[in-house]
């Protein structure tokens, strides 16, 4: 009998720690989520974008910002399907390659890719106008970095009338 006493509390004792645990589980559980679902302050680098070009698996899913030079919109990269980024709700844009000074050449090994909703606020870009964007490198298809554009700001137009003696 004293057995039967001893097994019976023994699973009294099991089964409320059992409970317990579970409570405070779930408890926990609540205060993460909580936790998780709290707006994050994301973290820019700033970064040279030959950098990126050169090292693109070291900036994969990485928050980064670049100050440039505007060179086009385009749709280079659009709908390639291990990086895709739909046509009917994206454009690509380019911008002029750093190193190159006497010369327009868009860095096109770097693509870039914003809304349309966005894109269509800048459609008066022109080619050397100075922008800061900001994004996340999600993927390093074709050992390319391929960026989504989260912030988009035209830091500086070039008049028209010096660009065309420029040219």
């Amino acid at each position: 009998m004293k057995k039967l006493h001893i097994l019976v509390l023994s699973i009294v004792l099991l089964l409320g720690i059992g409970v317990s645990s579970h409570i405070i589980n779930s408890q926990t559980l609540a205060q993460q989520t909580y936790t998780q679902s709290a707006p994050q302050q994301i973290r820019y680098i700033d970064v040279n974008p030959l950098s990126v070009v050169n090292n693109p698996y070291q900036y994969l899913n990485k928050y980064i910002r670049i100050r440039a030079k505007f060179d086009k919109f385009s749709t280079l990269g659009l709908d390639y399907k291990p990086a895709l980024r739909p046509h009917e709700k994206y454009i690509s844009f380019m911008i002029q390659r750093p190193d190159i000074t006497n010369h327009n050449i868009p860095l096109s090994e770097f693509k870039i890719f914003l809304t349309k909703e966005v894109a269509e606020k800048h459609i008066d870009l022109d080619s050397g106008d100075e922008i800061l964007f900001s994004g996340k490198v999600f993927s390093t298809a074709l050992g390319d970095p391929w960026m989504d554009v989260d912030k988009f700001e035209v830091t500086n137009k070039v008049k028209k009338d010096t660009q065309n003696k420029l040219q």
